[in-house]
């Protein structure tokens, strides 16, 4: 049992240690330590939390299979989550998804600052609005954004889990701000047209 007084950092060396010579306890502990932000990073890829929980299991999976060919000196959370993203961007690839259907769909985190259930609602619009926005990309320009602005990630750890050099990085980056810049103007148009129109609808009193 390791103690809560020692750093995570080493927890996770030892537990990488462990579980490279198979215990299997140890590498349990690891997927519990990444769980959430692996299915986060899925879960913004897919758009969808029944394809993002497959995409986690399978991340896991994969990650446990190649625990020999890992590179100690390489940052475990750079591994997994390369392994995470390149999965994702294979789905993309392999069933060709253009739209997600945001129905129903389960709000990652919510903040504590407001608990009312306008603010609820709010924040159920602004998951769809981004998940729309993020929609707009291709699946590499969306797994960068999601690991610099989600993950605050470097553009070198970025580079190096997509296989990019950093100009490209940077260059993607860029690219993708301008779109998602465009679809946000959009989505602002639209919402303003709306309620224009829910106001001329309405009955005059």
């Amino acid at each position: 049992m390791l103690h809560g007084s020692r750093t995570l950092q080493s927890e996770e060396s030892e537990w990488l240690t462990l579980a490279r010579s198979g215990d299997d306890e140890a590498f349990a502990e690891l997927v519990e330590a990444y769980q959430r932000p692996v299915y986060n990073l899925c879960y913004r890829m897919l758009g969808n939390a029944g394809d993002a929980e497959d995409a986690a299991q399978e991340t896991f999976i994969r990650a446990y299979r190649a625990l020999n060919s890992y590179d100690p000196a390489r940052k475990f959370s750079t591994w997994l989550l390369s392994i995470a993203s390149n999965y994702c961007i294979d789905q993309h690839r392999r069933r060709r998804l253009q739209t997600f259907s945001y129905d129903a769909l389960p709000v990652p985190e919510i903040a504590d600052s407001s608990p009312g259930l306008e603010s609820h609602a709010v924040y159920h619009q602004d998951q769809a609005v981004v998940q729309r926005m993020l929609a707009l990309l291709g699946p590499v320009d969306r797994n960068a954004v999601i690991m610099r602005y989600w993950y605050e990630y470097s553009y070198e750890e970025i580079a190096e889990a997509l296989d990019l050099s950093v100009s490209a990085v940077k260059s993607r980056l860029h690219r993708a701000r301008r779109e998602l810049a465009a679809g946000w103007s959009q989505e602002e148009r639209t919402l303003e047209a709306r309620l224009e129109r829910k106001q001329h609808e309405s009955p005059a009193y």
